[in-house]
């Protein structure tokens, strides 16, 4: 497969990587440190690695079996063996190879990697040509043989994008399906959520033996779909009944219960608890192509899908028809338009606390008094987005989270821990250090439920270690409160003093977009202060963030936002404020495209800023360097870090120096600056490409007057669009235009 590859930003890695570890020597102290930034250098993710991958040894002599460890592999591809300076390298080849030859055929490496952080020898396993040997130093500049690595990330990074594709596409016909029946409104939402539930359990264990949902589908509903809506009625009530083996653990329990009766094709099914399957749905009256819909769906394996493209699928199948009815017209386009990446959500959450934490990991080394401080730690955190959705970068955080927790328990107890501890006991991380606020009650719905599903996913990772684990019936839930986060105060959702980190992706509106309710919102944020009117809406966000924080200077925060914020007029607007806030930004991402999976997506050009609290003196929990994150000439791209002494509102490592908007030019000879042209009608005279081609075929009237425009939108997304240029006609012709435009959307 042929796959673009940045060399410039390799090499740039690179160089950062060897600078960082020279005159490093310690494999106790930094073995770990320096294979995981080996690996950043390629964008390899470090939870792909199984850090001290067990193997099984025999011993001839004692007839025993012992574990042995190798320090780091990526299965398939690569074995890492790190040593101490002075400690020889082709000793550390020797028992590399040991380790290969006791791994199985689909884990086993084509390279292996010995260092002493000073010398780098990779072997290639499968031509057997020399080795190579380079110095630390030389790697920026031979990092082609090591291109083997940018193609392993990319390919698991295809693979994964086809299967939330795939997964998106098929709840999108199971959505048309039902609805094509005249199902709509708050219960087909729910409905999809349901059934989504019940796909994943199906695939990975928790409904116990895999397929008993598709085989309830198929064996004990009509083929017409005649019955198929009271089968499911019963199903999900008996989801939300609890079982014998849980009345017997619960004697207390005086809830409603299940019938002793049932048949055995529900009897089966475990109780999950939640109030997820509780209360009653409108009668759906299936048909025959609704249920194979659902049948088709149940046929895939929901598996290894992402949680995190659940909001965004329901975000696109359930609000497409309002997006139709806006001025800028849009309609559902491919799956993966309206979903934030995980390189997105990565963007944020790992400069913001993940970088932070895994480096607080590495210091831990293997002092158990200090891994389990750290354990303690990870399980006491609290996130918090105050702009959730459907709860992505809520659920990307989580799943970091517990990839990181995984790695201390390792690190603790080895990867036997059958009969070490209570797993409930191991396991802290949990859904409920997760909070939100989200003004659409089914998107705040879908959030909590992927953060059930995405605990799930992680549960199962620990069978790794040689546990069987899973948390049903549900106890804990997220913190998902549905409310307009410019009226509620933050505090009621969490008090600033038990919060650890807010992040999030806040609406972008730009002012002239704005709902008469949404500039209500912005006015009261911004209560008392002028010109606030022309800022995005986003704006307000960080405002009341900056003001959540002032109890907690330990909280820091992290918004994507519009680049608006950092340019032109908007900067000293919203700046006077956030410095008398005592703001300060500790990271950012410069202009970067706002990339998604979808054909066609409109390109939105954003940064990221992530800021703390800095009262007069120094503030002990700021961080004490910052980091910028520049894209050069090429913003879908991959971007330089910088380290920046300070970096000030326009993004910019130099001092902080607001310019405010003036009228006037400096020099008196030139003339005043005014608008060129603005739409200002709600975009009834704008056309697309589709009615200016009806125009040209149908009205030559009209066409005298049809102009071409092109503003912001239209230059930086390519959009074709046309307007009705009516300078110097009267306002009756406006009002013929208005009919005639419903006349042809009609």
């Amino acid at each position: 497969m042929a796959v673009t590859i940045n060399f410039n930003t390799l090499r740039q890695r690179a160089s950062q990587f060897a600078k960082d570890f020279e005159g490093v020597t310690s494999e106790k102290k930094s073995d770990q440190d320096f294979m995981r930034g080996f690996c950043a250098i390629f964008g390899i993710n470090p939870n792909r690695i199984d850090w001290q991958y067990p193997l099984k040894e025999f011993n001839k002599v004692s007839k025993k079996s012992s574990t042995i460890w190798a320090d780091g592999v990526l299965r398939g591809t690569l074995l890492i063996e790190m040593k101490s300076a002075g400690k020889d390298l082709e000793e550390a080849y020797i028992q590399a190879s040991g380790y290969v030859s006791l791994m199985n055929d689909k884990d086993r490496p084509d390279y292996i990697l010995v260092s002493d952080f000073a010398n780098l020898h990779l072997y290639n396993r499968i031509t057997g040509a020399p080795r190579l040997e380079l110095k630390l130093n030389d790697l920026p500049q031979q990092i082609e043989p090591f291109l083997f690595l940018a193609n392993y990330e990319i390919i698991a990074i295809e693979q994964q994008v086809h299967i939330n594709k795939e997964a998106a596409e098929t709840m999108a016909k199971l959505h048309d399906a039902i609805k094509a029946t005249g199902y709509s409104g708050k219960d087909l939402e729910t409905y999809l959520v349901r059934l989504l539930f019940c796909l994943f359990a199906e695939d990975t264990g928790l409904f116990g033996e895999n397929g008993v949902f598709l085989d309830y589908l198929i064996n004990h509903t009509q083929a017409d779909g005649s019955d198929l809506h009271g089968c499911l009625m019963s199903l999900f009530d008996t989801l939300n009944k609890p079982d014998d083996s849980y009345l017997q653990e619960h004697a207390y329990y005086t809830g409603p219960k299940r019938l002793k009766n049932l048949p055995e094709h529900r009897a089966k099914f475990p109780y999950i608890n939640g109030q997820l399957f509780a209360g009653a749905l409108a009668e759906c009256c299936f048909d025959e192509a609704a249920r194979k819909t659902l049948i088709d769906s149940a046929k895939l394996d929901w598996s290894n899908i992402s949680p995190a493209i659940f909001g965004s699928l329901f975000q696109a199948i359930m609000h497409f028809e309002d997006e139709a009815a806006t001025a800028k017209s849009k309609k559902r386009r491919e799956f993966g338009a309206h979903y934030t990446s995980e390189e997105n959500i990565l963007k944020v959450i790992n400069p913001l606390f993940m970088d932070d934490l895994r480096k607080e990991f590495a210091k831990c080394g293997k002092t158990p008094a200090k891994l389990g401080a750290f354990h303690n730690r990870l399980a006491a955190l609290n996130f918090f987005d105050p702009a959730c959705g459907c709860g992505n970068f809520l659920v990307i955080a989580y799943r970091e989270l517990r990839l990181l927790e995984l790695e201390v328990i390792q690190k603790l107890f080895g990867n036997n821990l059958t009969a070490q501890l209570d797993v409930d006991t191991l396991i802290r991380c949990n859904v409920d250090q997760f909070h939100g606020i989200e003004i659409d009650d089914s998107a705040a719905q879908i959030a909590t439920v992927a953060l059930w599903l995405t605990d799930h996913q992680m549960n199962t990772k620990v069978q790794s270690l040689g546990l069987y684990y899973h948390r049903i019936p549900l106890v804990k839930k997220a913190n998902i409160v549905c409310a307009n986060a410019l009226q509620i105060d933050w505090n009621e959702v969490l008090p600033a003093e038990k919060c650890s980190f807010v992040m999030g992706n806040p609406p972008f509106v730009g002012y002239s977009y704005q709902s008469k309710d949404q500039k209500s919102d912005l006015a009261t944020v911004f209560k008392g202060m002028n010109g606030a009117g022309v800022l995005d809406l986003v704006a307000a966000w960080h405002i009341t963030a900056a003001r959540y924080i002032q109890a907690n200077p330990k909280i820091p925060v992290a918004f994507v936002s519009t680049n608006s914020l950092t340019q032109g007029g908007q900067v000293a607007l919203l700046w006077t404020e956030l410095l008398k806030l005592n703001i300060k930004l500790h990271f950012a991402h410069r202009t970067f495209r706002w990339s998604n999976e979808g054909k066609g997506v409109a390109a939105v050009h954003c940064v990221i800023m992530g800021f703390h609290h800095s009262p007069v003196g120094a503030n002990k929990f700021a961080p004490t360097m910052c980091r910028l994150f520049d894209y050069g000439d090429d913003i879908a791209g991959e971007p330089i870090e910088i380290q920046a002494k300070q970096i000030n509102p326009y993004l910019v490592d130099a001092p902080t120096v607001l310019i405010d908007k003036r009228r006037k030019p400096l020099n008196p000879d030139m003339p005043e600056m005014t608008y060129g042209n603005k739409a200002t009608d709600g975009g009834n005279l704008l056309l697309s490409q589709e009615e200016a081609d009806f125009i040209h075929k149908n009205d030559p009237i009209a066409l005298k007057y049809l102009r071409q425009f092109l503003g912001a939108d239209e230059f930086i997304n390519n959009l074709p669009r046309y307007c009705l240029w009516l300078k110097t006609v009267r306002h009756k012709i406006v009002k013929t235009h208005l009919k005639f435009n419903d006349a042809w959307k009609g």
